[in-house]
């Protein structure tokens, strides 16, 4: 006979990303738990994906997502599933995450795959995932006088003669800024001028091979942090724009990508 914990005793599972991009989960059974799965669930889709929950020491059960497997873009909840009954939300354990610290993975595939799980708001394991195809990792912002300086590195794609940046107004219908590109092979460094800015959010795009290639959203996902917004804070700047003085700052948006925000200074009465 197979038993199950009660629904009011949430599964728990520990989670190891390998420096490959994989991940292995170890739920901790409760009772015998036989023909059963983990069941990710991307949000605002009807996508599933599944993976065998097998034996392993201690009594847990482990499932594995080989970095080779494709994850789509997105955020995916957790599950068990055990025999046939109804999937059980995972909540996390231990979650070991420094292999993803240390990872610079080659792109050679044309494309980069990050999956970091993280605990939800209300305690539940959920996986973060991103596939870019190209990428463009932002490394350590630099601020200086009203000049915010983003190097970075480029995976998938190779920095042409024409490789440039573009400044893109989110919401006010305001022209492209573009931006020269100092390109040292998968290397790359630009400069953003606050006061060249009108006030709104723009979004850091990268060129690398201009015109006649791709866009690449500029993003920072090459580290053990999901959500990167509340975590990397920098200051913001006043300067004086040909319209007036501004306040200017870089963020991370909800998805890591990097986008510089710039705000009107009213004028003191």
């Amino acid at each position: 006979m197979t038993t199950v914990a009660p629904q009011s005793t949430p599964l728990r599972a520990d989670c190891i990303a390998d420096s490959a991009g994989g991940l292995t989960f170890d739920v901790r059974a409760v009772g015998e738990m036989a023909a059963a799965l983990l069941v990710l669930r991307r949000r605002d889709s009807h996508d599933e994906v599944y993976l065998p929950l097998t034996p392993a020491a201690d009594g847990r059960l482990r499932a594995a997502l080989p970095s080779i497997v494709a994850l789509p873009e997105g955020r995916w909840d957790a599950y068990a599933r055990v025999d046939a009954g109804e999937p059980r939300r995972l909540a996390p354990e231990v979650t070991d995450l420094r292999s993803l610290a240390a990872r610079t993975p080659s792109g050679s595939g044309g494309h980069v795959a990050v999956r970091i799980p993280y605990a939800t708001r209300q305690g539940n394991l959920t996986v973060r995932s991103w596939l870019r195809a190209p990428h463009a990792e932002a490394g350590e912002l630099r601020i200086r006088q009203g000049v915010l300086t983003v190097p970075g590195r480029v995976y998938g794609i190779g920095l042409g003669p024409d490789a440039h940046a573009e400044l893109r107004g989110r919401h006010a219908p305001v022209p492209v800024r573009r931006t020269e590109v100092l390109a040292d092979r998968t290397e790359f460094r630009f400069k953003v001028v606050y006061g060249a800015l009108e006030p709104g959010l723009w979004d850091l795009w990268l060129r690398p091979a201009g015109e006649a290639g791709p866009a690449v959203r500029i993003a920072r996902l090459l580290d053990d942090v999901a959500d990167k917004k509340p975590v990397f804070t920098y200051p913001r700047v006043r300067v004086d724009a040909p319209y007036g003085p501004v306040e200017a700052g870089p963020h991370y948006t909800r998805d890591n990508d990097l986008s510089v925000s710039v705000t009107a200074v009213s004028p003191p009465l």
